[in-house]
Order: C-alpha cells, then sequence, then structure tokens
C-alpha cells in the first residue's frame, strides 16, 4: 500500500511541474489570477478536482 501511496505522490509531483516546466509565463498568469479569485470558487474548484479524482480512481480500480 505505502508502494501505491508513494508511486501516486511522486506522478501528482511530475504533472505538478509540466505547467511551470512547458510555459512558465501562462504558469504566472494563471497563478495570478488564481490568487484574485474569492475563496468560495477555490473551494468549488478543489472539491470538483478531489471528486474528480475519486470518480477517475473509482473506474480505474
Amino acid at each position: 500500500m505505502w508502494h501505491d501511496l508513494l508511486a501516486a505522490f511522486a506522478l501528482m509531483l511530475v504533472l505538478e511541474g509540466l505547467m511551470p516546466f512547458i510555459n512558465p509565463q501562462g504558469y504566472k498568469h494563471m497563478m495570478r489570477t488564481i490568487i484574485s479569485m474569492e475563496d468560495g470558487a477555490l473551494r468549488y474548484g478543489g472539491l470538483f478536482s478531489m471528486l474528480a479524482g475519486v470518480v477517475l480512481l473509482y473506474l480505474v480500480k
């Protein structure tokens, strides 16, 4: 189980690093946009992301 968890964490780090590596200016613009968003919008975005991840994990497993 720990092996799978660490592998998932490593993959998350790789995916998180793609955007700033490929398009640093676009990444900076996206971060500025996120900073200016309301807390509620960020919460809903996070909730949607978590739910999409749970559904995808369910479909894969």
